[in-house]
């Protein structure tokens, strides 16, 4: 079982929503769309399902062309952030609706209505209408009648974004396990890397219509392949700052400067992006040959066990995330440290040519 896209494109009044796109997802895998708001997350998963029409291309499923198949013809469920659930039926109806359509006996229906109305935390509820529930209950409603709906392709838009945290963290172990089991293919939108990570799989990263990289999270989230992607896999955003190399040396400004070794030793003199993730900027240092930067605080929050410091270099603005609750005034000086290992390196028209950690880059 294979979902793919060959070249889909979607337009809109004349604007390119999504460019021309290739992917190919495999039976049984989670696939993460990760990307900010607008940046085409919902409208690729549109066209996936066949509630869009692409520009350009074509969407195959399982070897068969089904760029213009109705989506009621698909085995398709989509779980979208504002849930959508029947008004008039109980939630145990609700859950039920699609294995009734499906014709499977009352007994196999009311089994799996159970087990997952258990899993979403539901089970007390099965007599209530939607409007009866909380946000978060109607949404775990709609997902539960996704799970059981025994579809080949399964698209979550920004499915948990409703729910409390607790729950939120349960289900993102479960869910992954659950399609793994079904070999359903399992497409997850969502903004936040931190997600990526934990629902593990694959990830595609967007920007602004196009997939900037797509393959295992792990080895995405470790190697961008150019500055956007890295930008889009970090929260906050990766940090940036021109270097230049001449010679065996890379200079960093304020007169920091390193060796440059490895794959750095190879590149040609001139002038490349340096950037490194917030959690990788220090109040203190603490390796060898950690670099400092003089820069100015803009502003703090602090999130309970962590502070998030908004730093401004020569025009560039940073944001450092460091451990414990600092008191720190905005307006002050700031000097910060980076330990040079985390650093990445792009050329200018933002490729990768160097990865962290920088020292073992080859």
């Amino acid at each position: 079982m294979t979902l793919i896209l060959e070249g889909v494109s979607k337009t809109v009044g004349g604007a390119t929503h999504i460019h021309p796109t290739d992917i190919e997802l495999q039976k049984g895998t989670m696939n993460v769309l990760l990307g900010p708001t607008l940046s085409g997350k919902t409208s690729l998963m549109r066209l996936m399902a066949g509630l869009d029409v692409p520009a350009t291309g074509r969407v195959v499923w399982n070897g068969e062309d089904v760029t213009g198949m109705r989506v009621q013809d698909r085995k398709v469920a989509m779980v979208y952030q504002q849930f959508i659930n029947y008004p008039s039926m109980t939630v145990y109806d609700n859950i039920a609706s699609p294995m009734r359509l499906l014709g499977q006996s009352r007994a196999e229906i009311d089994k799996q209505v159970r087990e997952t109305a258990e899993l979403m935390k539901l089970e007390g509820m099965l007599d209530r209408k939607p409007l009866e529930l909380s946000g978060g209950q109607q949404q775990r409603c709609a997902l539960a009648r996704a799970l059981v709906k025994n579809a080949g392709l399964v698209l979550l838009d920004e499915p948990l974004a409703n729910l409390d945290y607790k729950l939120r963290e349960e289900l993102r172990a479960e869910i992954p396990k659950i399609f793994e089991k079904s070999g359903s293919i399992f497409v997850y939108a969502t903004t936040e890397p931190e997600e990526a990570l934990l629902l593990g799989g694959n990830t595609a990263a967007l920007w602004e219509g196009k997939v900037t990289q797509f393959g295992l999270t792990p080895s995405v989230y470790r190697k961008p392949v150019n500055a956007t992607t890295a930008r889009v896999f970090s929260d906050p955003p990766m940090n940036f700052l021109k270097i230049s190399k001449k010679g065996n040396i890379l200079s960093f400004g304020d007169q920091q400067t390193i060796p440059a070794v490895a794959a750095a030793a190879q590149l040609p003199d001139g002038t490349y992006t340096a950037g490194f993730r917030p959690s990788h900027l220090e109040l203190s240092p603490h390796v060898a040959g950690t670099m400092a930067f003089n820069t100015t605080l803009s502003v703090t929050e602090i999130t309970g066990s962590e502070t998030f410091v908004h730093l401004e270099h020569h025009g560039e603005r940073w944001v450092g995330l460091v451990h414990g609750v600092q008191s720190l005034t905005p307006g002050q000086a700031l000097q910060v440290y980076l330990d040079p290992a985390h650093v990445y390196i792009f050329a200018q028209d933002g490729e990768l040519v160097v990865p962290a950690p920088y020292a073992e880059a080859a």
